[in-house]
């Protein structure tokens, strides 16, 4: 069965039809801009922030600036990038560049870090109430048994009461029930 050009067809979804009563909406991209989820982008500025704490970054980067700085104090002065004469002009631009795009990631790192912990103790504190909710039944249960227990006769109780009325029964002449030859011996 062929669509008909009047109707949209029963698969296509309603935002697929060009509509004549709303303008299209294009905008032309001169420039193409990466497209990063949140997601990413955060996990690449937590390993980023993570890499620079670490001895590793800072030895390579001691190594890295001691080079340079050997290098444009000691070499030919027709080889030197950055002389000394400029206070190293080139070499203070560079640190301040990584700064610049590391202070942010830093942020980024601990601004998520502050959200997990943030998840992690809204977890833990409901997990407490909920501890707290199960202890405090169990307490009222255990009091609850307590009292019930008060009441209830126990066995050495029930035992030296049908002594005593085994007693009585003796006294008044009373003949008392034979036992049984294998109670006679718990007696």
């Amino acid at each position: 069965m062929a669509d008909r050009p009047d109707r949209p067809s029963p698969r296509r979804r309603a935002s697929d039809v060009a509509r004549l009563d709303q303008p299209q909406e294009f905008r032309r991209r001169f420039v193409p801009t990466p497209s990063f989820s949140q997601e990413t982008f955060g996990a690449l500025s937590e390993g980023f922030a993570r890499w620079m704490g670490t001895a590793q970054f800072l030895f390579g980067m001691t190594v890295f600036v001691t080079i340079w700085l050997a290098w444009n104090t000691f070499a030919n002065p027709s080889l030197q990038f950055d002389p000394r004469e400029t206070n190293f002009t080139l070499l203070t631009l560079i640190l301040s560049l990584q700064a610049s795009y590391a202070a942010p990631l830093i942020l980024l790192a601990q601004n998520r870090q502050a959200d997990r912990d943030r998840v992690a103790l809204e977890q833990d504190r409901a997990r407490d109430e909920r501890n707290l909710a199960d202890t405090e039944f169990l307490t009222r249960e255990v009091a609850a048994l307590r009292i019930a227990l008060r009441d209830m006769a126990t066995r050495d109780f029930l035992r030296s009461e049908l002594r005593q009325l085994l007693d009585e029964m003796e006294e008044r002449g009373m003949s008392s029930p034979r036992l049984a030859p294998d109670d006679e011996g718990r007696r």
